[in-house]
């Protein structure tokens, strides 16, 4: 403000200071002209047309040139002195300002308004909320309190707490002032933050009167009946990201077969209606006009690029303070909000559901039970949104609602516990899951047939659920039956045979058959990047399992380029902590292991494991997966200890957890062998990894990868022993099964010949480690 007024533009210098009520603009104002010299200063409450004309007139009066306003203007136009006109208060957006502004080339006007919209008279600020430092300081000042490393500590979380605005810390000290209580205000704050905030403090240091609730009070009386039940609902929602088209696609619903019907949502729909043309459709115009009315006090902000809307967070709490019955209100915004979701299409919801689940807890946290009649809508965002404990706790009442209501057999309680099993399996509880997914495609195949789409959707799951219960086999021959049927019914590109093909590629990579496993992921993605695009989740997800292939296939630069991109793109469109970024970061990391850049992959992998702790727990199988590969990674840089204390407690958990047969559990197994190898517990290593290889060879068989690593592991152990001939015996195994699954290049292959000549040379079998020798040089020099 000191720059522009001391600038000589020949013009008049007009300034507007604009913002919410209580964010200190009239203070700044004051403080502005106390610093500057002007020959005359004259201050103009501008709240109404009347207290306007009496300030001018008192102008007028002042310096004997008349008694009316008329009288006043022509003064300030006429007088070539530095003068300054202070509007302060010029709130009312019904005012038209510009019919009492001098019209001249000279002179100084200030205007502190809460209509973002007088900006066009002139040069602008928006004033909003305060530094932290200056915060801190102010709120101090004002409870008369020292400045203490423990009160300044204290004072910065009361500060946050108030979301810096200006008004609001002041009152905040004033209270603390009186109370002599620091300590415990923040305590005091969250029971009674309506008193608190609607509490007038004695302010003698200026002329402020109002308090902070009081402030936008005014303001919204002056809001039409339709703007301010808008604010109201919005209440409801989350303060930021609040968007149009929650409203407009809310109004297109249509009643699915578990939704309620249109006439039970008589509240919705007649606010909805305010916002329609004759011919039925969304009315933009008369949406954004209820927003410019509600804007004009800056009770609610717009971002033009992102267009969406957002809440102050003090104002956001004080408008649902001020309903005396919240109940009609919160039911009304919930309803609208399940109207919206069952108009997201099914191939956007992931997308969206990060940007509806803020606004879904806070309905939630405000009326845990005020969400029954879209609870099934709720479920699906929770779930889309990782969020799968709370999406647990939604399913199991619709699935209780449904067998009361409906029975065992109605084709929406078979619904429920299809969503029931599939929340169990992203907790990790596959057995749960199974259980149900068991039982509900008996009762699909019974009611519906084996072709029907929903009778396939289930047995598609299901095989995704043996496949984490490691039952790999099952899961292949379910997969191919269905990937049978639905290119037969479908057609080959229909999102559903997709998925399937994803599926089944993944199962021919848990079972060792990486070509297969290739050629079908590539298919995959070609298909789903031509009729999804490169950002969709599921050409996202395609491109994450063709990578995890390259991998297996030893091409880790592949992998990388893949992983690196898929990460990108879901940090993005999903946000850091959504599983489905976590688990792009957590492939990328074990990639960058395999490349031996061991610290960029403990990097990533620690903030994995911080992230799935706390999103998913500590016992989820996810985070015990984040858990072993940052364990592996430790061992990698030689800090065996570290690895050690992991993988002990990984294995414990899993056994626990998945059974001590299960796939997971023995890679636990095996890798913690490899550990206390590193740290020189040769027998303890011995008998983990042939107990290792014995449940190997029986679950999987003796040409599977997992059994060839652990057969490997062994033969590397008994060679440290001594045991030379036991060594021998399993890695001649080991070399002819790599070369015939792996081919010659691949790196593990390589390292199974490594491991032979190094055999070779201690039992002395000269010629054959020679041949081996030459073998390796060919092979490398063919790389």
């Amino acid at each position: 403000m000191h720059q522009f007024f001391n600038t000589d533009s020949g013009n008049q210098h007009i300034y507007v200071l604009y913002g919410l009520g209580g964010a200190g603009k009239t203070q700044i104002a004051l403080k502005f002209i106390e610093e500057s010299s002007f020959s005359d200063v004259f201050l103009v409450d501008t709240s109404k047309v009347e207290t306007i004309e009496t300030g001018l007139k008192s102008i007028a009066v002042s310096k004997n040139v008349g008694d009316s306003a008329q009288d006043a203007m022509m003064w300030l136009q006429s007088n070539h002195t530095k003068w300054l006109v202070f509007f302060d208060n010029a709130d009312d957006p019904k005012i038209n300002l510009n019919n009492f502004l001098p019209k001249c080339n000279y002179g100084n006007i200030i205007i502190t308004s809460r209509n973002p919209e007088l900006r066009s008279y002139g040069a602008h600020t928006l004033v909003s909320d305060m530094e932290e430092t200056d915060a801190t300081t102010l709120l101090l000042r004002r409870a008369n309190t020292e400045s203490t490393e423990e009160n300044l500590k204290l004072a910065t979380e009361i500060v946050k707490e108030l979301y810096y605005l200006p008004l609001a810390i002041v009152q905040a000290g004033a209270f603390i002032s009186k109370s002599e209580d620091l300590e415990g205000y923040l305590a005091l704050y969250h029971s009674n933050r309506a008193r608190l905030l609607s509490e007038k403090a004695a302010q003698s240091h200026d002329d402020y009167a109002q308090t902070v609730f009081t402030t936008w009070q005014i303001s919204f009386n002056q809001l039409s009946h339709l703007a301010a039940t808008l604010l109201q609902l919005c209440s409801f929602l989350h303060f930021t990201g609040i968007s149009e088209d929650m409203f407009s696609a809310a109004l297109k619903y249509e009643p699915l077969s578990w939704s309620p019907p249109r006439e039970e949502l008589h509240r919705p729909l007649e606010f909805l209606l305010h916002f329609v043309e004759p011919t039925g459709e969304w009315n933009s115009l008369k949406f954004l006009d209820v927003t410019n009315e509600i804007k004009a006090y800056s009770l609610i902000s717009f971002d033009a690029k992102t267009k969406l809307f957002s809440i102050h967070p003090l104002v956001h709490a004080w408008s649902r303070s001020t309903l005396p019955d919240q109940e009609p209100l919160q039911s009304c915004m919930s309803s609208i909000l399940g109207m919206c979701i069952t108009k997201i299409p099914q191939n956007e919801m992931e997308l969206t559901s990060v940007r509806l689940m803020p606004h879904i807890i806070l309905l939630k946290d405000v009326n845990p039970g005020g969400t029954a009649d879209f609870k099934r809508e709720f479920w699906q965002i929770y779930y889309d949104a990782g969020k799968f404990k709370d999406a647990q706790d939604i399913a199991e009442q619709v699935l209780e609602k449904s067998q009361l209501l409906l029975g065992e057999n109605h084709p929406h309680t078979l619904l429920a516990m299809g969503n029931l099993a599939s929340t169990y399996s992203k907790l990790g509880e596959s057995q749960k899951a199974k259980e149900l997914e068991v039982l509900v495609l008996e009762k699909h195949t019974k009611l519906r047939g084996e072709d029907h789409p929903r009778t396939l959707s289930m047995m598609a799951n299901l095989a995704q659920t043996y496949s984490d219960l490691g039952e790999f086999q099952k899961a292949k021959e379910l997969e191919v039956l269905v990937l049978e049927k639905c290119t037969k019914l479908l057609g080959e590109d229909h999102p559903r045979t997709l998925l399937v093909m994803g599926n089944l590629a993944s199962t021919y990579s848990d079972l060792g058959e990486f070509q297969k496993a290739r050629e079908l992921k590539v298919l995959v993605l070609a298909k789903r990047t031509k009729l999804l695009g490169e950002d969709h989740s599921g050409t996202l997800l395609a491109m994450g399992n063709l990578a995890s292939t390259y991998s297996d296939l030893g091409e880790f630069q592949r992998a990388k380029e893949l992983e690196v991109l898929v990460l990108e793109k879901r940090t993005k469109l999903l946000g850091e902590e959504h599983p489905g970024t976590l688990l792009a970061m957590g492939n990328l990391a074990s990639t960058y292991s395999d490349l031996r850049e061991f610290q960029k992959a403990k990097q990533l992998e620690i903030l994995v494991l911080e992230k799935c702790t706390k999103l998913l727990g500590v016992d989820h199988p996810r985070t015990l997966l984040a858990m072993g590969n940052l364990a592996s990674t430790y061992s990698d840089l030689g800090e065996f200890q570290k690895a050690r204390e992991l993988r002990v407690l990984v294995l414990e958990k899993q056994t626990k957890i998945l059974g001590e047969d299960h796939p997971g559990t023995l890679l636990t197994m095996g890798n913690l062998a490899r550990t206390y190898s590193a740290l020189g517990d040769f027998q303890k290593a011995k008998e983990l990894e042939v107990l290792v290889f014995e449940k190997h060879t029986k679950l999987l068989g003796v040409d599977h990868p997992d059994t060839l690593r652990a057969m490997a592991n062994l033969a590397v152990t008994y060679y440290t022993l001594g045991d030379f001939n036991k060594s021998l015996g399993l890695e001649v195994e080991v070399l002819q099964k790599r070369r015939q699954l792996l081919g010659d290049k691949h790196p593990h292959t390589i390292l199974a010949m490594e491991n032979l000549e190094a055999t070779y040379q201690e039992l002395g079998q000269q010629e054959e480690m020679e041949q081996l020798q030459q073998l390796i040089e060919d092979t490398r020099k063919s790389l």
